[in-house]
């Protein structure tokens, strides 16, 4: 079997695709609904389409695929392992991104498909970034945890996206494709680090 096709399903790769599929069809069919933001801070309104926040999911499923069933063996394996979890970021965050492209079957301006593509690739920059850094059963914890503060506290009261909140900015902003690029290329640069113990307790 091909060593990246094992790798793949040793992890679980397609059943978590198909749970993103979900999304993606989800996101398709609710394609003109948009998310209020709520009105914390005296808004006059703001909204985020559906298939910008879908991302979120994709990262959180697809995240579940950093842990490896073989933490140990792979942290002592002769052979160098970062060459395959560079090619598995790559290709979860291909897959996100046709899954973003989905919803424009349904009428979903290229910019919005565009946002969401840029967040697909940030949020899974996100999660591999906490699955290294709180081991592989929390890949989900910064998506979420720093979505929830964008969409509750990123708009300011001139109606506009604070300069952090990066996921809920239209695609024709450059600093929002910046900080979503610097989230992807550090998590495909950094290295793993030994297994901690709840990669372990799950092997």
């Amino acid at each position: 079997m091909n060593p990246v096709a094992a790798l793949a399903r040793s992890r679980n790769v397609p059943r978590a695709a198909a749970g993103s599929l979900l999304v993606a069809l989800a996101a398709t069919a609710f394609t003109s609904v948009r998310v209020d933001v709520p009105d914390f801070r005296y808004l006059v309104d703001f909204s985020v389409p559906v298939a910008a926040v879908a991302p979120v999911a994709y990262a959180v499923v697809l995240g579940t695929t950093v842990h490896s069933p073989m933490a140990d063996l792979e942290h002592t394996a002769a052979q160098p392992m970062g060459a395959y979890r560079r090619v598995h970021l790559v290709a979860l965050t291909l897959l996100a991104v046709v899954l973003s492209a989905l919803p424009m079957a349904a009428g979903l301006p290229f910019e919005v498909f565009a946002a969401s593509a840029r967040n697909a690739a940030g949020y899974l920059g996100l999660a591999v970034i906490s699955a290294r850094l709180f081991g592989s059963g929390l890949a989900w914890l910064l998506p979420l945890g720093t979505f929830g503060p964008m969409l509750l506290l990123g708009v300011g009261e001139d109606n506009v996206p604070e300069w952090w909140a990066w996921s809920i900015e239209t695609a024709s902003r450059p600093s929002a494709l910046l900080i979503a690029a610097v989230l992807w290329l550090t998590a495909l640069v950094l290295p793993p680090g030994p297994p901690r113990a709840e990669d372990r307790a799950e092997a």
